[in-house]
């Protein structure tokens, strides 16, 4: 175990903080960085210190930025309090918050504390925090190709269709705080609400592309899941209320397909982080299945072609992919009977 006098904690943090005391313990974190429980002047406090890696710079400006535009939510938090930084070790000391068991129906209560997030961020963040990138015209063919692979053709207009959701994606307006990973684990259920932690991918954008996490099962997630009907229009609801509370201006109907479209014909979404941009994970599924927390990378494919033929029902611009979403849905099932659907519940 490591001292006090071990830990990344520098003096400008102890002039500021004060001295950690005996005893720091070590928590679980990912590969990307160290966390630990300290305890500063008779409280609980967590450091958390972003390790030597490609972009390790980049990720730990966007958390500090991120975690400095969400300590502006009015009313109760939605992040934990940045006590400290120290950029040239890339610490963070952070409020420590008491977990709990995430009630049966979270996903309302996550849904509320999301929109307050999103509500954040605004015009003045603008250069603060990259803007969120979407798909790409390579995850267009890579998609189109994975389909003609299982005997769909892509018929007229589909690649058309496609290239222009592109296009829609990447000129989405909006400058909400986007966590860039709103996933089970990184969301804490505390007495007194949702707070979310981890925003080394933050971005500003569209509300929109992060809300559709609630249809197509947290598509950058260790822990797919999907919600029931009525739950999920009780949260896709309770989402929308907030943005109207916060805000003043109604949640836009239009531009949930288009994100959840998005987020079908991203290979990468299939895989964690630290093998995304490395292949093209589409052309894999025909010969291989994995596994990445509670589901296969066939099972994430097969929930969200049903949810993007679902969603897309009467969006006249996807009608094209509609069809050719429910007609691979259809194939994969037929070569693979036993995929079940991805769990309703989260661990």
């Amino acid at each position: 175990m490591e001292t006090a006098s071990q830990l990344p904690f520098g003096e400008a943090l102890r002039e500021t903080l004060g001295e950690p005391a005996p005893g720091p313990s070590l928590l679980e974190s990912s590969p990307r960085s160290r966390v630990w429980r300290i305890e500063l002047r008779g409280r609980p406090a967590v450091l958390k210190q972003l390790v030597e890696a490609p972009e390790a710079d980049e990720r730990y400006a966007r958390e500090v930025a991120a975690l400095r535009i969400a300590g502006r939510a009015p009313g109760s938090p939605v992040v934990p309090a940045l006590l400290g930084t120290d950029p040239a070790e890339r610490v963070l000391i952070l409020e420590h918050l008491d977990h709990r068991r995430p009630a049966a129906e979270w996903i309302v209560d996550y849904a509320t504390a999301l929109a307050r997030l999103h509500s954040t961020g605004g015009p003045e963040d603008a250069g603060s925090l990259p803007r969120w990138q979407g798909p790409s015209a390579a995850d267009v063919s890579s998609f189109l190709t994975l389909a003609a692979t299982f005997g769909i053709s892509e018929g007229p207009g589909v690649r058309d269709e496609l290239n222009a959701l592109v296009d829609r994606l990447g000129r989405a307006e909006g400058t909400a705080l986007l966590h860039g990973d709103p996933c089970p684990g990184n969301d804490l259920h505390t007495p007194d609400g949702v707070r979310f932690i981890d925003f080394e991918q933050a971005s500003l954008g569209s509300g929109l592309m992060e809300l559709a996490y609630l249809r197509v099962g947290f598509p950058t997630c260790w822990c797919v899941t999907r919600a029931a009907g009525p739950l999920l229009e009780r949260a896709e609801t309770a989402y929308r209320t907030a943005w109207h509370a916060e805000t003043g201006t109604p949640l836009p109907d239009a531009g949930l397909a288009d994100a959840c479209a998005g987020w079908l014909i991203r290979g990468d979404a299939l895989v964690q982080r630290a093998h995304r941009s490395s292949t093209d994970h589409l052309a894999r599924l025909p010969h291989e299945d994995w596994e990445w927390g509670t589901a296969t990378a066939r099972q994430r494919l097969v929930h969200r072609l049903g949810v993007v033929a679902a969603t897309t029902a009467d969006h006249g611009e996807l009608r094209r992919l509609r069809v050719l979403a429910a007609d691979l849905c259809r194939a994969l099932l037929d070569r693979w009977p036993a995929l079940r659907p991805v769990p309703t519940r989260r661990p």
